[in-house]
């Protein structure tokens, strides 16, 4: 096979690393060697895959520590992944594109593939890697080649196959915060036919921060997992795999650190004398919750992959089905008072078929057909409830009745209030409203009301794909893709309002008029009502209903078209390509029926066009590939969380210039350096219904009537929050022989992004963060005992910054934000046989 110096961002630690993949030649011990990849669903050299995609091999993985998907982003530059405030809320960004974190009803528009099987949750995507042959991902719509939620790009993970050779893996991790880690493989043959491997895992750490309120750590490791993977190959033109797999998850996560204490929380701190955060010392990850987060997610899957060879095709089968639960418990004031608490809960059981054709043959026609059905149950929901607290924390909110209007009280109610010298607006309004039904200080903000807010949803979905690529010269190949998908949602809603006061409509109440109270007391009272406040209900609609049917439908045709043309050492392609993703549930309490005060039950699907054109080149030594596109998203799925729940509106369009750079030298056999640079330049080109926000006084300001700003903004012409203008990576490894059986290797890496604002509801001075991440390891490799000791250290320089930011929950004016991950280190050893 040619050498291909074409590779992915991080191909050449592959290339270097694993035999099976990278041997130079006596003739040029510079060279990288070709690297196979799937990611057009056949196999292929990256040199000869005229799409953007990185690959990180497992040598990589590795030696960069990469545990999980969440660490994937520290050698992939143009992916984004983020958890949030509990475990299994982890969200995955393609060029800028992706969302569904927090909100169950809205899924990825980044899909996520395990040895072929769609995850649908970015939870049932958190377990440890197992035994991992590489890890692909594809940037811009796969929609003509995957079945499901590619719109903005997919992950592939493809794990190491049963070996018809004894053999096996066991790697043990010691590091700071009480690191524990092993990691076990073994595999070989049961018969001439048949060969197995079972994988397991167990990861444990103290928690990265502490819970000053009670003395517990937050943000640690404790998880589990176990996999078994049968193949069978009866004939050499049949091959069956069977894989299984469980994980488990119980932790305490996740920290959220104070940024900005408004006047509410301040509230909490001198009138309520409760411990509230210090905000000048975030990243002393000290965190105050009068109760820890807890949460327990598990997972468990069976897949099974029939590969067929017919001659003039192959045909590939593969049938899944998993079940992921998950459950937290959170303080969501993020204080020491007992305001609120949340209990979440979710029920994913999800079964998937895909089938395809692929042809054989050297010919200059070559095709690729197939079909994908999924049918998935969600049940979810969160139980809100009010704590100890609240009371004393809404009456301070809410203030003092000026004396002057005590005397204008209607004499019927004077008695209920003798001897208050100080009477809170809060009672006031109830000795107004209902003085015979409602006894002031013991109706309204009560411990144990709240919120059920419970939903389930019911998905099928089907997509129909195919892909054909036309050798017409040697040198210039063309693709021509086509994918119909449909999906039919139906969900329904049973929430139920048990807090009082949201439930009250405060402008019906006759008497504010005729006693001409304050505006700043009305509104006040107004900004209390933190469900359903703004709504003409005052409460939950739930659906169906008599105008609302619950299901939502959707089809759409997308395509690709695609020029390829190899110069020799340079390779060019062009392309255009659409992309589709669903239409979604708004799975909260901010759901409101269609042309009500609100945000809508749905959105519209997204539709995506991408402008893509690509240059490969190779050199002596090196490689350097670029792809310079334009994306925009008509319709996407902006999913804000505002504070108690989640705005989801469709954006009339948002678009992304920007060009991505993969390179790789290797000067000399015992040095590597590679580099990886993204650009991105977005924008909203519309998007007239974005959600209203604090700190925008100007087109968002408060009507002092009500106590209540407008449900939208205008966000035309804005640059989207949470999309890094540059993003870069790059690496250097030494690799040195010292003689007999002993071998070492020296790696550093460098990862920057610049200074981004990371989410539009929350002021730009305190969102905006850049990070400059040092990753280092070196390593001894005993080569005869196949005995590997590596130092590591991540996060090295203990470079601070935030993850996220967000409205702190029922505190109007504060802001909170999630913490990134301090220094760690520590020693792995790796035994293979």
């Amino acid at each position: 096979m040619r050498n291909v110096h074409l590779l992915g961002v991080s191909a050449l630690a592959l290339a270097i690393a694993a035999p099976a993949y990278a041997q130079t030649t006596a003739a040029d011990n510079n060279s990288i060697a070709e690297i196979v990849v799937t990611a057009t669903k056949r196999e292929q050299t990256l040199q000869d895959v005229p799409i953007s995609v990185a690959v990180t091999g497992q040598q990589t993985i590795e030696r960069a520590q990469v545990r999980d998907l969440i660490d994937l982003q520290s050698v992939v530059p143009s992916l984004k992944v983020s958890q949030f405030n509990a475990t299994g809320q982890t969200n995955f960004v393609i060029r800028g594109f992706g969302n569904g974190n927090g909100n169950d009803g809205i899924e990825s528009s980044v899909g996520v593939f395990i040895d072929g099987v769609y995850r649908s949750r970015s939870a049932a995507a958190l377990d440890d890697l197992p035994e991992v042959e590489r890890i692909e991902v594809l940037r811009g719509p796969q929609s003509t080649l995957f079945g499901k939620n590619v719109s903005a790009g997919a992950i592939s993970i493809v794990t190491k196959k049963p070996q018809f050779e004894a053999g096996g893996k066991l790697e043990a991790t010691v590091g700071n915060y009480n690191t524990r880690q092993i990691k076990g493989t073994f595999t070989g043959p049961l018969s001439d036919t048949l060969a197995v491997r079972l994988s397991g895992s167990l990861n444990k750490r103290d928690g990265f921060f502490t819970n000053l309120t009670t003395g517990n750590d937050v943000n640690d490791r404790d998880r589990w997992s176990v996999r078994g993977d049968v193949l069978w190959e009866p004939t050499d033109k049949t091959s069956i795999r069977i894989i299984a797999d469980y994980n488990k998850i119980n932790e305490t996560c996740c920290a959220v650190s104070s940024i900005l204490n408004g006047p509410a929380t301040l509230v909490i701190g001198s009138i309520l004398k409760k411990p509230i955060s210090d905000t000048t010392k975030v990243f002393d990850r000290n965190v105050i919750f009068n109760t820890d987060p807890n949460n327990e997610l598990s997972g468990k899957g069976v897949s099974g992959q029939i590969d067929h060879d017919l001659g003039f095709a192959k045909l590939t089968a593969i049938t899944a089905y998993r079940n992921q639960k998950n459950a937290s418990f959170q303080d969501i004031d993020f204080t020491g008072a007992d305001i609120s608490n949340n209990r979440t809960a979710n029920s994913i059981k999800t079964f998937t078929q895909e089938i395809r054709l692929a042809s054989n043959g050297d010919g200059p026609l070559n095709w690729l057909a197939g079909a994908f059905y999924q049918n998935e149950k969600l049940d979810t929901g969160r139980t809100i409830t009010y704590g100890s607290d609240i009371r004393a924390f809404a009456d301070a909110l809410s203030g003092q009745v000026p004396a002057a209007l005590l005397g204008a009280l209607p004499a019927a109610i004077r008695p209920a209030l003798t001897g208050k010298s100080n009477l809170y607006a809060l009672e006031f309004l109830q000795s107004l409203a209902t003085p015979t039904l409602v006894k002031p200080g013991s109706t309204y903000f009560q411990a144990g009301q709240g919120i059920d807010d419970y939903y389930n949803m019911k998905q099928t979905s089907y997509s129909l794909f195919g892909q054909v690529d036309y050798k017409v010269t040697d040198k210039l190949t063309l693709t021509g893709g086509l994918a119909y998908l449909n999906d039919d949602k139906k969900a329904r809603s049973n929430v139920v309002l048990k807090d009082p006061f949201s439930s009250l409509n405060l402008s019906a109440v006759p008497q504010f008029t005729a006693l001409g109270l304050p505006g700043n007391l009305y509104s006040a009272l107004g900004a209390l009502q933190f469900f359903y406040g703004n709504d003409p209900t005052h409460g939950p609609v739930n659906y169906p209903n008599a105008s609302e049917s619950g299901e939502l439908k959707g089809d759409k045709v997308t395509y690709a078209v695609r020029a390829a043309y190899d110069f020799g050492a340079i390779n060019a392609y062009v392309s255009y390509s659409t992309g589709w993703k669903a239409g979604a549930y708004n799975l909260s309490s901010d759901s409101r029926p269609p042309n009500a005060n609100g945000v809508g039950r749905t959105a519209q699907p997204e539709n995506v066009d991408v402008y893509e054109l690509g240059v490969k080149a190779n050199f002596p030594g090196g490689y350097a590939n670029i792809a310079v596109f334009k994306q925009s998203i008509k319709g996407f799925q902006s999913n804000a969380f505002t504070g108690l729940g989640y705005s989801l509106v469709n954006a009339g369009e948002e678009s992304v210039k920007g060009f991505e750079l993969d390179s790789a030298w290797r000067p000399v056999h015992w040095l590597n350096l590679t580099a990886a640079l993204t650009y991105l330049d977005p924008k909203y080109d519309s998007f007239t219904g974005a959600a209203c926000v604090n700190y925008d006084t100007t087109r968002c300001p408060v009507d002092p009537t009500t106590g209540r700003r407008p449900n939208f903004r205008d966000l035309t012409g804005d640059t989207p929050a949470g999309i890094p203008k540059w993003s870069f990576s790059t690496s250097a490894t030494i690799n040195h022989d010292f003689g007999g059986d002993y071998q070492g290797y020296a790696r550093v890496e460098y990862d920057y992004v610049s200074k981004t604002q990371l989410t539009e509801t929350t002021p730009p001075n305190l969102s905006s963060w850049d990070q400059n991440v040092i990753n280092a390891s070196l390593g001894v490799t005993n080569t005869a005992k196949q005995i590997e000791v590596a130092l590591w250290a991540r996060n090295l320089t203990n470079d601070n910054s935030l993850i996220s930011t967000f409205p702190t929950v029922a505190q109007d004016g504060s802001y909170s934000g999630y913490p990134n991950a301090p220094r760690t280190y520590g020693v792995t050893v790796r035994k293979s046989f």
